[in-house]
């Protein structure tokens, strides 16, 4: 038996940190994917690193089986991984790993399919290995792909609504993802790194967290009224609010600032403060010559393509 489920990165174009506290979020699939791919064995031998990652998804999917009386056989097994995922740059990697392998294993268990919703309960709590403070929204976006707006009311309540649009032609021809480098900091030291600031400037923290809900809220308005000028003014306010939040590197802002005549980013996901803050979102104006200045100066960046895609079974 050989079974392979692939997922998408994922893209948080507002509400990065903001969602751990209950805000909205807007996140998009990206049309980059992770395949994982199980089949039978004698032995289950594999060493490392990800062998114990792949080991703890294979616990959580057999605990959810016995827990709903569903019928498995308990069988060894090998494990391949193809990804063109960059891996720790806040595109969702270990999000799309999470996803597709308990699609992947819970058919390899069960001998049948399950729904996205399942798949993506399992995934939450596998994420939590990765990220102990995950929100949710990376799984959620990887599992069902297109525009996703997440809130997380409470662990046990978590609204997830598919958008019914696609981001239009005129933003998505314009919209690349930019290197800042690699972060020194995981995303959950990140995050603890802003609840600290929470808990030393609760009012300040909390009058930027609402202000990132509204701007997310002007995002969504911006890209269903296809307002190019609205979407430009509320990636930039996102960017400053997250700079207030001390989630964006030195490095990151002067690479946005050396980029100011072809454009507007903003940094998506976790950020980082020592060095890089990983990928950033950004919105060229000017293409040709952004493109040009960022050959000329060796900037990794590559187009937004969004995914329509969450996660799918491979052909084999």
């Amino acid at each position: 038996m050989k079974i392979s489920y692939s997922a998408p990165a994922k893209v948080i174009l507002s509400g990065e940190h903001a969602v751990v506290y209950g805000k909205p979020a807007l996140v998009s699939a990206l049309d980059l994917r992770l395949n994982f791919t199980v089949t039978n064995s004698d032995r289950s031998s594999q060493d490392g690193k990800t062998w114990e990652e792949v080991k703890m998804v294979a616990k959580k999917v057999k605990d959810y089986l016995i827990k709903q009386k569903i019928q498995f056989k308990d069988k060894k097994y090998n494990f391949k991984i193809d990804s063109n995922i960059p891996v720790k740059q806040r595109l969702g990697s270990s999000a799309a790993f999470c996803v597709a392998s308990v699609a992947a294993l819970l058919e390899f268990y069960s001998n049948r399919e399950f729904d996205k919703e399942t798949i993506n309960s399992i995934a939450y709590n596998c994420e939590k290995y990765f990220h102990k403070n995950a929100s949710g929204v990376d799984v959620s976006t990887s599992c069902f792909g297109g525009f996703i707006f997440y809130r997380k009311e409470f662990e046990f309540l978590k609204n997830i609504t598919s958008l019914n649009f696609k981001l239009p032609k005129k933003f998505d021809d314009n919209l690349f993802l930019i290197y800042s480098g690699d972060p020194l900091e995981s995303t959950g030291e990140m995050v603890e790194a802003v609840g600290k600031l929470y808990n030393r400037k609760p009012q300040f923290v909390e009058e930027v967290l609402n202000d990132i809900e509204k701007t997310t809220k002007r995002l969504v308005v911006s890209i269903v009224k296809e307002d190019v000028g609205f979407f430009i003014r509320s990636i930039v306010d996102n960017q400053i609010l997250l700079d207030m939040l001390g989630v964006v590197s030195k490095r990151a802002k002067n690479l946005l600032k050396d980029l100011e005549p072809y454009g507007y980013g903003k940094v998506t996901g976790g950020g980082g403060k020592k060095e890089g803050s990983g990928y950033m979102l950004f919105y060229a104006d000017k293409i040709k010559e952004f493109e040009n200045y960022c050959r000329l100066k060796n900037i990794t960046y590559f187009k937004f393509i969004q995914s329509y895609e969450g996660v799918k079974k491979s052909k084999n």
